[in-house]
């Protein structure tokens, strides 16, 4: 008796450990895709830890290469999107490669058309790959197909829902910021020409010009040299949101100043302020190095020749706006590169310039004085250029 109980106890032990796994297994299961008929402003990515796929949330996830949508996609029935696309932009349906852009334009492409022969109708996994850099989620939408009404004439259908670009819905706040820096470098002109004059001479650049050398003689911390600073800060500010996005996935950024991608004011408005901050704040970091190497009597001088040349080559920013207003929809490559050469050149001529006053003042050729160099202006300008430029 006691031998029979011990069989049927094994066997229903036996029996337990079978069917756990399958019950720990159904619970982890993900949920089947709801089926699309378009492209819709969810995107996905893949979380790694976790080997599957996640709602990206941009006030949350750092931005990726890749994107994914769950779409149901019937092989007779046409599903067009439209997009914009830099060079090297890929399109995969179920991990099978179906587009790859050549040159940066804007496309149409029919999903439909792009599926293997014999495939059958049902969800399919799109995605959105970009190498090197973040692909332009906002430009993709439902392409609107025209339908020919009753009198032959091509109209666009009645209530036909489409996911809005959010790429335009920065456009008019880019625009304000621009009208703004219009007017109030107007006005500074006006009312403190002959202070506005000695920074912004093209012939005194890199000349012995009168202006020049009064410049490096005035007090540097002036309100009119403040309100620059600051205009030249929110220049800077539209440049970065606007183009040079890719720094927001900057951990430490993030950390520190989590600001959601809708929320276009407040990210240019704390741009504003990162920007001033660094242009006011080396003033300090130059006395602290000075202080080190021995050069105090250089700190002013250098600093000076600093905001000097970086508010004359911030006149260039605003021209950069005004292209990404007008061409980024057409040529994004095209912006930006511009972007990125009128940024390396604010910022290499800059060193040259602070460089080259301070050769006046005392030989470069002393390793002391070169080492100084290289620890203020050539080790920032390389942090820089890799964080702005060379994201991309």
């Amino acid at each position: 008796m006691r031998s029979s109980w011990r069989f049927w106890g094994w066997v229903l032990g036996l029996l337990f450990l079978s069917l756990r796994p399958a019950a720990y297994a159904a619970e982890y299961r993900p949920l089947p895709p709801a089926p699309r008929a378009g492209l819709t402003p969810d995107w996905l990515i893949f979380d790694k830890s976790r080997n599957r796929l996640v709602l990206y949330l941009p006030d949350y996830h750092p931005p990726a290469h890749a994107y994914y949508q769950w779409l149901s996609i019937r092989p007779n029935k046409p599903l067009r999107i439209s997009f914009t696309a830099r060079e090297k932009l890929s399109l995969f349906l179920d991990n099978r490669l179906v587009f790859s852009a050549r040159t940066p334009a804007s496309y149409t492409v029919d999903l439909a058309a792009l599926l293997p022969t014999g495939s059958q109708a049902g969800s399919h996994l799109l995605c959105v790959w970009q190498p090197e850099a973040i692909p332009n989620l906002t430009s993709f939408a439902n392409a609107v197909p025209l339908v020919k009404a009753k009198s032959g004439v091509a109209v666009a259908p009645i209530l036909t829902a489409q996911p809005r670009p959010r790429g335009h819905q920065g456009q008019n706040v880019f625009v304000g910021f621009l009208l703004l820096l219009g007017l109030c470098y107007g006005g500074l002109r006006a009312t403190y020409q002959p202070g506005f004059a000695r920074i912004y001479q093209l012939e005194g650049l890199w000349g012995k010009g009168a202006a020049e050398q009064d410049f490096l003689v005035k007090p540097t911390l002036t309100w009119l040299n403040l309100v620059l600073v600051l205009l030249f800060s929110l220049s800077f500010a539209l440049l970065l949101v606007a183009i040079h996005t890719n720094i927001q996935s900057i951990v430490i950024l993030r950390r520190l100043f989590d600001v959601a991608e809708s929320a276009i004011v407040v990210r240019v408005l704390l741009y504003t302020a990162l920007v001033a901050g660094f242009v006011l704040g080396k003033y300090l970091f130059l006395e602290l190095m000075g202080y080190i190497f021995d050069v105090t009597e250089l700190v002013t001088i250098q600093y000076r020749e600093f905001i000097r040349t970086s508010l004359f080559m911030g006149l260039f920013l605003p021209v950069v706006m005004l292209l990404y207003l007008g061409l980024n929809q057409r040529l994004p490559e095209t912006v930006l590169w511009v972007s990125n050469g009128v940024v390396s050149l604010l910022l290499i001529g800059t060193v040259l310039r602070v460089g080259r006053t301070l050769n006046r003042k005392a030989s470069l050729l002393n390793l002391h004085l070169f080492s100084y160099l290289c620890a203020t202006e050539v080790i920032p300008l390389i942090i820089l250029l890799k964080l702005i430029v060379f994201t991309y």
